[in-house]
């Protein structure tokens, strides 16, 4: 593709294409720098009975195109595609499968975002599974797609730790989102100087996972208290770590590790402190809970409604 590239320095044409707050934000810092134009934003079709995504309302209110193809390999669609004129597509926050035609009408191809350090965690919920893990550290590449799944060079990567209390929130919301936002500018920036870098997975190194889910979640108090508590926080806030308490489902949330010896799966203590909860190796004092049927509320509340004192076990 370097034959059709502008001359380096040059302002760009881009085409924005992603969905929720990440793409909303990534239009806005392109849009902030002025160094190059928006010609269209691409989304998901809309949802019945579901809120316009915030970045095409974004889109609309900078009076930016908004287009959203059901199927990308519709001629109509890459004759719309192609009628952007675009340099260069920026694949922010992506769901849906964009077939080698689409990606390469813009002049330079396009560029996608994903939260792990490619070639680890190929696939939809590579910010739970490196907590879940264990893993101390994440971060997000910016990497030419392929058919495959996050497959292809990375342009660039960033990394970040993983505290050992850090939940999904911490790790995305505060650290990968803010400095991936920031990112979009230094991608068009590499994009623009001409010859983007290319950096060569090690596919030896390479993990794929799938989707995250409910059956993933699953509690078992009987393992050492390293994995339940990895768990519970690679699962916050969602899909939501579970257990039982006869029969009832319940999701938790908030929990912090406390030492402690004793029978595993029992609870141990109900205090205003929250509920505590024995492992092999140590203890977890559940802060924050949501029963089946009801709202997230304090662990300490939910014992008293339920009826839980120590002794009481779960799982079962």
């Amino acid at each position: 593709m370097a034959d059709n590239w502008q001359k380096p320095g040059d302002p760009m044409r881009l085409i924005v294409m992603g969905q929720q707050a990440f793409g909303k934000d990534a239009i806005a810092k392109i849009l902030e720098t002025g160094k190059d134009e928006v010609v269209a934003v691409y989304c998901e079709p809309d949802r019945d009975g579901k809120p316009v995504d915030p970045i095409k309302e974004f889109a609309l209110e900078k009076g930016l195109p908004v287009h959203q193809p059901a199927d990308f390999d519709d001629p109509e669609a890459l004759g719309i595609l192609a009628s952007c004129n675009a340099d260069l597509m920026v694949m922010a926050f992506v769901n849906v499968f964009v077939p080698e035609a689409a990606r390469n009408t813009p002049k330079m191809g396009s560029i996608c975002f994903h939260p792990s350090l490619l070639p680890l965690h190929r696939g939809p919920s590579a910010v739970n599974w490196p907590i879940i893990m264990g893993s101390t550290k994440s971060g997000y590449s910016w990497f030419y797609p392929s058919d495959g799944l996050d497959e292809g060079d990375s342009l660039l990567q960033w990394e970040c730790e993983i505290g050992p209390d850090d939940t999904v929130i911490d790790l995305y919301f505060k650290k990968i989102y803010p400095s991936a936002v920031q990112s979009v500018t230094r991608v068009c920036d590499l994009f623009r100087a001409g010859e983007p870098p290319h950096i060569v997975p090690d596919e030896a190194d390479a993990t794929y996972e799938r989707r995250c889910t409910k059956k993933h979640a699953m509690i078992d108090w009987n393992k050492p208290i390293k994995q339940v508590y990895d768990l519970i926080r690679g699962t916050n806030p969602s899909p939501g770590a579970w257990t039982t308490l006869n029969g009832q489902q319940v999701q938790v949330y908030d929990c912090q590790r406390v030492p402690g010896d004793g029978v595993s799966a029992k609870i141990v203590d109900v205090s205003d402190d929250g509920v505590t909860v024995q492992l092999i190796g140590g203890r977890i004092r559940l802060k924050r809970v949501r029963p089946a049927g009801g709202e997230k509320m304090a662990a300490q509340d939910w014992a008293s409604q339920a009826g839980i004192a120590a002794g009481t076990v779960l799982g079962s």
